[in-house]
């Protein structure tokens, strides 16, 4: 729970806070007072940020005019004397506390970067334990043995087809309607039964026997077998990043949270 409520803390974007560098160059001059264009160069990062893409050219008068109204509204608040009060007082110093987080997690990951070694070393672990074969196979899940066991009659004798089958009787709707086919699979996605009973099949093999599980009871069928096929490390590399990433700032939060006195 506390991890969760400081990801959020720092996840969330208090505008307006951030500490501004002085300019010579102003947006505007509100009521006498210069309003520096580094304030809406902070607004413009922080919304470009927050939504993943540049701001339209379009938007730069909106923007202006947002920068504006801000500083209106906070001319008339200190002239109402609410930066002297006690909620206010509290806010700032949970905004101050929440930029200075960002900041301390900014430097951390500057600090800290994933190098290609640990990439290419978090690859070949997730490849080494998901190596072997992968199956595909088809199955037809009905409800019980005695129906299980008269339909496999019928295709083991040739008088109907698995897949026609699969369409009219499979209680599984997203593999019954494609005649049974469940896609290439690495054997651990499946229930125990069903996997136990599919990897002892071959290619186009059909297995003797109805096989039961939480689900019903299935008529198995391999049509193929590969050794698994994995992405390269270059097409998984921002994702093996980013859990590295993750993996480190919650290890760097876990040593500090162990080194603080707290009474």
């Amino acid at each position: 729970m506390q991890k969760k409520l400081l990801a959020n803390i720092v996840a969330a974007t208090i505008l307006g806070t951030a500490a501004l560098g002085a300019s010579a160059q102003n947006a505007a001059v509100v009521n006498g007072k210069p309003v520096p264009m580094e304030r809406l160069n902070i607004l413009k990062q922080q919304i470009e940020e927050r939504s993943g893409q540049a701001l339209p050219a379009e938007m730069e008068s909106q923007l202006r005019e947002e920068v504006i109204m801000r500083e209106v509204f906070a001319q008339e608040a200190q002239r109402r004397g609410l930066e002297r009060s006690a909620n206010f007082k509290n806010n700032l110093d949970i905004a101050r506390q929440t930029l200075l987080i960002r900041e301390l997690f900014l430097d951390f990951e500057k600090n800290n970067p994933i190098t290609d070694a640990e990439v290419q070393a978090e690859y070949d672990r997730v490849a080494a334990a998901n190596s072997g074969k992968e199956y595909k196979a088809s199955h037809i899940l009905v409800e019980d043995e005695a129906k299980a066991r008269a339909l496999l009659a019928d295709i083991k004798s040739g008088k109907k087809k698995f897949a026609d089958v699969a369409k009219k009787e499979s209680k599984d709707p997203g593999s019954g309607a494609q005649g049974g086919d469940l896609g290439w699979a690495n054997p651990a996605s499946y229930v125990p039964e069903f996997t136990e009973a599919m990897i002892k099949l071959g290619k186009n093999e059909l297995a003797a026997e109805p096989v039961k599980s939480q689900f019903g009871w299935h008529i198995i069928r391999v049509d193929d077998v590969r050794d698994a096929q994995l992405p390269s490390v270059e097409d998984v590399k921002p994702q093996i990043v980013q859990e590295l990433q993750q993996r480190k700032m919650q290890q760097f939060q876990e040593e500090l949270r162990a080194k603080a006195k707290v009474e």
